[in-house]
C-alpha cells in the first residue's frame, strides 16, 4: 500500500502578509480557560466543566501549559487568516513568517531574549494538549464527542548560513483554523491589549470583550464564577483581591469596571466606554463610583 502523505505535503504554504492589521481573537479562546495565567511554569492540568462544555488542558513537565502570553502567536495567526480571507487570498494552516514580524505584531521588542521567548512559546503551544467538547456535535443518546489537539501540530525554523533566522514555519491545529475561518467566531481586539502585563488582566480583558461587546447596559459576573472560569491556581480570596486592584486601576482598554455587593455576593460589573473615549477621559467620578464598594 502507498505510504500516507505527511500533513505538510497536503497543505499550501501561506506567507504572512506584510503591514499592520487589526488584532483578531477567536471567541472560544476568549470565553474558556485554555491558557495558564501564570508566568511561572504550570504543570497542573486545567479542567473546566459548565453548561454542557468540557475542557481539559495538559502540558508536559519540560515546557508546562501554554500561557496567555503564548496566545499572542495565535492572535497573530488569526489576524493573518482573517486579513487574507478579506483580501481574497486563500489562507492555510501551514504558515511562515519571520520572528521579527510576529514579535512586532505583538508589540514586543525584537532582541535575542525576545526571540528565545518566542521559540519557547512555540514549544509550549505544540506540547500543550487540549481535549474539549466545544464545537463538537452531540452523539446519539446524549453522549459528547471530544476533540483532542495541540495548538501547533509542528513548527520548524529556517536558519541562514550565518546562523540568523530566515523564518518560522508552523502548522496550526485544524480546530483553531476552522474556528477562525468562521467570521462569526472572531472578534477584534484593542491593540492596547498587548500592553497589559498581568495574566489575570489579559484574561479578564478577553472575557469582557467576548461577553460585553458594545452592549450599552454592560454585563456582570459573580466573582466566584469568574474564579472558576479563569482556572487560576490562586485562592479565591487572592483572586478577588486581584480583581479589586484591577478595578482601582481601570486598566482594561475600552471598558469600565465596578464591583457591586448584591445578595451577599460580589459581582464584577463592566460596560464599554463611549465611542472615541480615551483612557485619560475616564472621569474621577467614574473611578470613585467603581471603587466605592471595595
Amino acid at each position: 500500500m502507498p505510504k500516507p502523505r505527511i500533513e505538510r505535503e497536503q497543505l499550501v504554504l501561506f506567507r504572512a502578509l506584510p503591514g499592520d492589521m487589526a488584532p483578531r481573537d477567536a471567541q472560544d479562546l476568549m470565553a474558556y480557560p485554555f491558557f495558564s495565567l501564570a508566568k511561572s511554569r504550570r504543570t497542573v492540568p486545567i479542567r473546566f466543566e459548565a453548561g454542557g462544555i468540557s475542557l481539559t488542558v495538559e502540558g508536559v513537565p519540560e515546557h508546562g501549559i501554554a500561557t496567555i502570553w503564548d496566545a499572542d502567536v495565535l492572535i497573530w495567526a488569526a489576524s493573518q487568516i482573517v486579513q487574507a480571507r478579506d483580501d481574497g487570498i486563500m489562507p492555510s494552516r501551514l504558515m511562515v513568517a519571520t520572528p521579527y514580524e510576529i514579535l512586532r505584531f505583538a508589540k514586543r521588542s525584537t532582541g535575542q531574549t525576545d526571540y528565545l521567548m518566542l521559540k519557547a512559546a512555540l514549544d509550549r503551544l505544540q506540547s500543550t494538549t487540549v481535549v474539549t467538547s466545544i464545537r463538537q456535535p452531540d452523539r446519539l443518546h446524549g453522549g459528547k464527542r471530544l476533540h483532542r489537539f495541540s495548538w501547533i501540530n509542528e513548527w520548524k525554523e529556517h536558519v541562514r548560513s550565518d546562523g540568523r533566522s530566515d523564518g518560522i514555519e508552523l502548522i496550526l491545529a485544524d480546530w483553531f483554523f476552522s474556528g477562525v475561518m468562521d467570521n462569526a467566531l472572531v472578534l477584534t481586539l484593542d491593540p492596547a491589549y498587548f500592553r497589559l502585563s498581568g495574566g489575570i488582566e489579559r484574561w479578564l480583558y478577553r472575557l469582557v470583550r467576548k461577553h460585553g461587546g458594545k452592549q450599552q447596559g454592560g454585563w456582570k459576573f459573580d466573582l466566584r464564577h469568574l474564579h472558576l472560569k479563569s482556572a487560576s491556581l490562586q485562592r479565591y480570596s487572592d483572586f478577588a483581591l486581584h480583581l479589586r486592584r484591577l478595578v482601582r486601576r481601570q486598566s482594561l482598554p475600552g471598558y469600565w469596571l465596578a464591583i457591586d455587593r448584591v445578595g451577599g455576593a460580589d459581582w464584577l460589573r463592566f460596560r464599554s466606554w463611549p465611542r472615541g473615549m480615551a483612557d485619560s477621559d475616564l472621569s474621577t467620578v467614574d473611578v470613585e463610583q467603581s471603587v466605592e464598594n471595595l
